[in-house]
């Protein structure tokens, strides 16, 4: 009889694919009908390289990521798309080696139409270019990409880490291939932290707020007044 598993056996297994059509092959059927997907095939052709419709009413086109400013430009600027709305950019990173997605949620607030955008990068080269010029609003979301997954966009004006602390050194953490502890053992992890001064978590001003911070090496003086003894 085959015992049952640990709890932990799947976390020592790693990831599971999401996915297990093999690199760049997501089955992604060519079902869309929606007025976008016909208008970007007869506008950019072969640019387009598969559409779909999810959950329902949610239409996805996947693009040459080479074309992405200029595709995602027109769409923007031509009157009968008017997506004028960037409303998120993300990522999917489905590991094995499989390309990375880059995915712009765009939307119509003249047409109240909302239309996913992506791209597939190859693992070993992810860059594309930012759409900062395009919509103001993709700066931190561009950003966010670039300190999870590590995607470089190019032309953003300030493509630095958002959410981890700018001198991280452990990578990537939203890629399959982040282990859940971390890229450091426990120990190298706390002795980086302790060797931190406190300008790195706090600013100058926090700090002064504060007083003078408390050493171990101080004597604490008791505390004075009456207190009762408890048994």
């Amino acid at each position: 009889m085959t015992p049952p598993p640990a709890d932990f056996d799947a976390v020592d297994l790693g990831p599971a694919p999401s996915d297990r059509s093999g690199p760049g092959k997501l089955g992604r059927p060519q079902v869309s009908d929606h007025p976008s997907a016909r208008a970007l095939r007869d506008r950019f052709g072969s640019v387009v390289t598969c559409h779909a419709v999810n959950a329902g009413d949610q239409c996805v086109v996947w693009i040459d990521p080479a074309r992405s400013l200029e595709v995602l430009g027109w769409l923007r600027d031509d009157p009968k798309q008017a997506f004028d709305m960037m409303a998120d950019v993300t990522a999917v990173d489905y590991g094995g080696g499989r390309p990375v997605n880059v995915v712009y949620q765009l939307y119509s607030t003249p047409r109240r139409e909302a239309l996913r955008v992506r791209c597939e990068l190859p693992d070993a080269e992810l860059r594309i270019d930012s759409v900062t010029g395009l919509w103001a609003s993709a700066n931190w979301l561009e950003r966010e990409v670039y300190d999870l997954f590590g995607v470089i966009f190019e032309g953003h004006p300030d493509l630095r880490r958002i959410l981890m602390p700018d001198d991280y050194a452990e990578g990537h953490p939203l890629r399959k291939d982040f282990p859940l502890r971390g890229r450091f053992s426990r120990a190298e992890q706390t002795r980086r932290a302790l060797s931190q001064e406190l300008s790195h978590s706090y600013l100058e001003g926090d700090l002064l707020k504060g007083g003078e911070p408390q050493r171990s090496d101080r004597e604490v003086e008791p505390a004075k007044g009456p207190h009762k003894r408890t048994s």
